[in-house]
């Protein structure tokens, strides 16, 4: 029989181990002598440690072992558990792998545009919405403002139907278009209210790898913002899967004749936060 500091030396385990094990019935004395409270363990007792200790290197935690042992385990089923930790594994592995990605990207990122390391891009899902839609081929940036006032001021003719969310818009074109621009304007609603010639009222669909960066300021720097969102995509081997949204959460909002929720209002240009939202996929 060994004491405890004996068995420790011998099995290259810490006292302190030795007395958690034994808290938690992984590995308990063989004796303990009643007058003097020491504990004695035998070397009989080696391989249990040694399973134990084996374990704990596979990945298991201590209290999945103690279940390992009280459940007394086959070999089918130690296997099974084993390829279980296996999945379990390369799942980390494929997700430290990206996170290697994503890093290497920034870095490149960084180290390629001192513009665009001011932003940051995150993938995240972007839940359904009921809004009224307003949607044209409108003829410049001008008409798209004026397309919100007019979405607004409809919106308001229905007592307390605008959600104090944030209003978008979505662009359908192919490509960058500073006139000739399809384009819906979007305010959230928290009921359905009647539609119009012109004006729907729907549900956006939920969005899975929507990736997302904010702007902040003014819209004539917006485009470092979609540089950058661009080049992340392109960066981390993804690649563009139906239109960009622009989200106003914080804007201006003048001459309506009625108040918009206070929330999402910036008292002038500089205050103006605007988040770009683009679903994506890997390639």
């Amino acid at each position: 029989m060994f004491k405890i500091g004996e068995f420790s030396r011998l099995s290259r385990v810490s006292v302190r181990m030795l007395r958690h094990y034994d808290q938690l019935g992984l590995l308990t004395p063989s004796q303990i002598d009643s007058f003097t409270g020491y504990r004695y363990y035998s070397a009989d007792q080696l391989p249990r440690l040694n399973r134990i200790l084996a374990l704990r290197d596979l990945g298991f935690s201590l209290e999945q072992i103690a279940g390992m042992f009280d459940e007394d385990v086959s070999p089918e089923q130690m296997l099974g558990m084993l390829k279980l930790k296996r999945a379990d594994v390369e799942q980390q592995m494929l997700e430290e792998q990206n996170r290697l990605a994503r890093l290497e990207a920034r870095i490149h990122q960084m180290d390629k545009s001192a513009a665009h390391a001011s932003y940051d891009v995150i993938l995240r899902d972007v839940e359904e919405q009921l809004v009224a839609t307003l949607r044209e081929v409108a003829l410049d940036d001008d008409r798209i403002t004026s397309m919100f006032d007019e979405l607004e001021i409809y919106v308001a003719q229905f007592d307390q139907a605008r959600a104090d969310k944030a209003p978008f818009t979505i662009y359908y074109d192919d490509d960058y278009r500073d006139s000739e621009i399809d384009a819906e304007v979007a305010v959230p609603l928290k009921y359905a209210i009647p539609q119009s010639d012109t004006i729907r009222v729907r549900k956006t669909p939920r969005q899975s790898n929507v990736a997302c960066v904010v702007h902040v300021g003014n819209y004539l720097n917006i485009y470092q913002a979609y540089n950058t969102l661009l080049s992340w995509i392109e960066a981390n081997g993804y690649r563009m899967k139906g239109p960009i949204r622009e989200v106003y959460l914080q804007f201006g909002a003048d001459g309506l004749g009625f108040d918009l929720p206070p929330t999402y209002l910036a008292d002038n240009s500089d205050q103006y936060v605007t988040e770009l939202q683009l679903a994506v996929e890997k390639v």
